[in-house]
């Protein structure tokens, strides 16, 4: 009778040595995050974190998210540094539409078996994002999962934590009849369409590698990183009263815009006040797609939209485009029209 050979955790496929060897590096990258309210980062099993003093009444603000099928280009390229970047802002910029400050960020990266160069690159795009964004990595999860993820392919997904004084919190309830929505640009794609994206590239058998668009191969279009808007968007809080924000994220206008409208108004679009950049006017025409497929799946050249009062608007623009922001009068806040329509294009 044969006897099966007793099997150990090294029989899992876990690389033991590269996984610590990759926590020691991640400690040392975190580092470069750390603000004085992170009493204890990456290494136990919990961070520990302090609210800073200057909130008399401070309120957490909550978000998680994902970079979603972008990833597929990251990977297939071998094209790591800046995915880590929309990790971050996907979650940063959910954050800062309740006038939070962005505070502490975690991750969760698993793959099947640890790349030190690939990991490496990605946690550095994290690393960078909480600093653009002004937050700490203070912790996360890298899970390493032979047999479950194939070849170098690997997940991402983030965890932010905010806080805003309770008296400053955006309501929405504040957006009135008259109200002017002021748009701030996008960088390109960011983290949304990614899917229908790759279906136009399938079908029209595009080698999006040697594939240009003004000079410009698509794959660095595909790969730009999301913006991040927290300093912009936090000063101008400090200046002007905003009284709603939305990230034009999943879903773009139709399904962001309603969420931060009341429910008696309408937000109406001047769609002639801006040009789409160059790469949604090739996915339009590449893919076919319908105007209002457009605004439902892509930002079309908008990261976030400001609604603020109509007395406010010129001197929050003006604020605005000191700061290098890209920014214009996109549309108003009317009455509502139809009863299932909540934004309208003219």
């Amino acid at each position: 009778m044969n006897k099966k050979k007793p099997l150990s955790y090294k029989d899992s496929g876990v690389d033991t040595k590269s996984s610590n060897f990759f926590i020691d590096k991640i400690k040392l990258i975190s580092k470069k995050t750390k603000t004085k309210e992170v009493i204890k980062g990456i290494g136990p099993f919990s961070a520990i974190c302090s609210i800073p003093k200057k909130y008399l009444d401070p309120v957490l603000v909550l978000s998680t998210d994902g970079v979603g099928t972008k990833l597929y280009f990251a990977i297939k390229e071998n094209n790591h540094n800046d995915i880590g970047i929309d990790l971050v802002a996907m979650c940063v910029n959910d954050i800062i539409t309740q006038g939070a400050d962005p505070l502490f960020f975690l991750d969760y990266y698993a793959t099947g078996k640890i790349d030190i160069d690939i990991s490496l690159k990605i946690i550095n795009g994290i690393s960078k994002g909480c600093k653009i964004s002004g937050c700490s990595l203070v912790g996360g999860e890298t899970a390493e999962m032979p047999g479950f993820y194939s070849n170098k392919n690997y997940d991402l997904s983030g965890f932010c934590v905010g806080v805003v004084e309770r008296s400053k919190i955006i309501d929405i309830n504040n957006v009135k009849i008259g109200d002017e929505i002021l748009a701030l640009s996008s960088s390109g794609l960011h983290s949304n369409g990614y899917s229908l994206i790759r279906k136009i590239i399938s079908q029209n058998n595009i080698n999006y590698n040697d594939y240009y668009l003004n000079n410009k191969k698509l794959i660095n279009y595909l790969l730009t990183p999301t913006r991040i808007y927290s300093t912009n968007i936090l000063n101008l809080i400090k200046q002007i009263k905003v009284n709603a924000i939305s990230h034009i994220t999943g879903g773009s206008f139709l399904d962001n815009i309603p969420r931060i409208t009341p429910k008696n108004t309408c937000a109406v679009i001047y769609e002639d006040t801006w040009n789409w950049p160059l790469i949604f006017k090739w996915i339009q025409e590449t893919g076919n797609i319908k105007k209002k497929e457009m605004y439902k799946t892509f930002n079309c050249g908008v990261g976030m939209v400001v609604i603020v009062s109509k007395n406010d608007a010129n001197l929050a623009l003006k604020i605005l485009n000191q700061m290098g922001e890209k920014a214009w009068k996109i549309g108003k806040i009317v009455h509502k029209i139809h009863e299932n329509k909540k934004v309208l294009f003219k």
